[in-house]
């Protein structure tokens, strides 16, 4: 059934942070609808590699489970659409820049007065307020500004541009699922809405917990590669003799024993943090120097299963997800497709006692859902077939 059935959400946001957000909770159980343009197509559709039918991967691992309408916002028919679904889809998420969506007479005010209960989040580089509101930006620039890549590299090094979008996704897409669900409790017992302002950038500026507490109160300015976690202990990732790499966390007293026994370089078992510089480069470059000497098979061998130093192998992602813990914990499932065959994804990562994720297709075809959707609504198929006639459902 899902955690979340009975939520019903309106999705107009595009790329990573609003369609992640609504994937969480399509997975767990809320009816989400896309609300879409062929005009102004979302760039994860259109972006390699796809499947035979031309459909890319991305949009529909981002998009499974929703169902696709496609309206020219523009016109006031599509309006009245978007006024009608707001009686009961109650919880709105956008992405666009501030001022779009009151130029459309779709924002929080007007759809308001259709539903006082509504719940809309809008998700943003900046936020709704402030000098840079208006300023377009991706992730790392978001991470730039919030003062993390400053630190977050190795001494006269450039930053390094993540895997991950950091920003798109601790920032836009958790904090903005976190503050729709705080603002549906709040609903549920106020019976109030709530406007939700996301703004990425004070989303990771506010993950600087730990050294941006430590400057905010104590002055002190993080340094690239001089902080306990950021390359400046041994804290870090180290190279094998052919080339690949592990990664070292053994921070307490009891893992660094256990990893200098696995290093072979027990005189440096009583190495503490309270030590001098020197002395911890000297361990640092002692944890190097032991790496370089064994290949990568060999000291898996030696952090094998039942090694508990805190040292990891950096995996390829093929190798990830053929780990047994991830397999284990069935993080790639088969999502059903249209033609009754089925698409591995990641899974959702959410776990519960009782209730399972809900995985009802991959991301539809764009407006695949048009015609269900507005019948919903009272529609007849004349008047359908009238609205695409017009460029509404575009």
């Amino acid at each position: 059934m899902g955690i979340l059935k009975g939520l019903k959400i309106l999705d107009f946001s595009a790329l990573l942070p609003g369609p992640m957000a609504t994937m969480i909770f399509a997975d767990l159980g809320a009816d989400v609808i896309h609300v879409e343009s062929s005009k102004r197509v979302d760039l994860t559709r259109i972006m390699p590699p796809y499947d035979e039918d031309r459909e890319a991967y991305i949009h529909q691992h981002l998009n499974r489970s929703k169902k696709s309408l496609t309206l020219n916002l523009k016109s006031p028919e599509a309006v009245e659409i978007v006024q009608s679904l707001v009686e009961e889809y109650d919880i709105i998420i956008e992405g666009f820049r501030p001022g779009v969506m009151q130029r459309l007479g779709i924002d929080y005010e007007a759809l308001k007065k259709v539903n006082p209960k509504l719940i809309y989040c809008s998700i943003t580089g900046y936020g709704q307020t402030g000098p840079f509101s208006n300023r377009p930006g991706h992730d790392n620039n978001y991470l730039s500004l919030a003062g993390v890549l400053d630190y977050s590299r190795h001494k006269d090094k450039k930053p390094v541009s993540m895997g991950i979008q950091l920003a798109d996704m601790a920032g836009g897409t958790m904090h903005a699922a976190i503050g729709i669900l705080a603002a549906a409790l709040h609903r549920e017992k106020t019976g109030e809405g709530q406007y939700v302002d996301i703004s990425m950038t004070d989303a990771v500026f506010s993950l600087n917990a730990m050294y941006g507490s430590a400057y905010i109160g104590g002055g002190r300015i993080p340094q690239p590669e001089q902080e306990i976690l950021n390359g400046g202990s041994y804290y870090d990732f180290y190279k094998t003799k052919d080339g690949r790499f592990f990664s070292v966390g053994s921070l307490e007293p009891q893992f660094r024993r256990l990893l200098c026994e696995a290093l072979d370089i027990p005189e440096l078992i009583d190495n503490t943090f309270n030590d001098s510089f020197y002395t911890q480069t000297r361990f640092k470059e002692a944890v190097h120097d032991a790496f370089l000497s064994k290949t990568y098979a060999e000291w898996l061998e030696i952090f094998n299963d039942d090694f508990e130093g805190c040292v990891e192998p950096v995996l390829t992602f093929p190798e990830a997800c053929e780990h047994p813990q991830l397999v284990a914990r069935g993080m790639i499932v088969d999502i059903p497709k249209n033609d009754g065959t089925t698409q591995k994804q990641i899974a959702s990562a959410f776990k519960f006692g009782d209730a399972q994720p809900v995985y009802k297709h991959v991301g539809a075809k764009l407006g695949e859902h048009n015609e269900e959707v507005l019948m919903s609504l009272g529609y007849s198929a004349e008047q359908i077939a009238a609205l695409e006639e017009k460029g509404v459902l575009e």
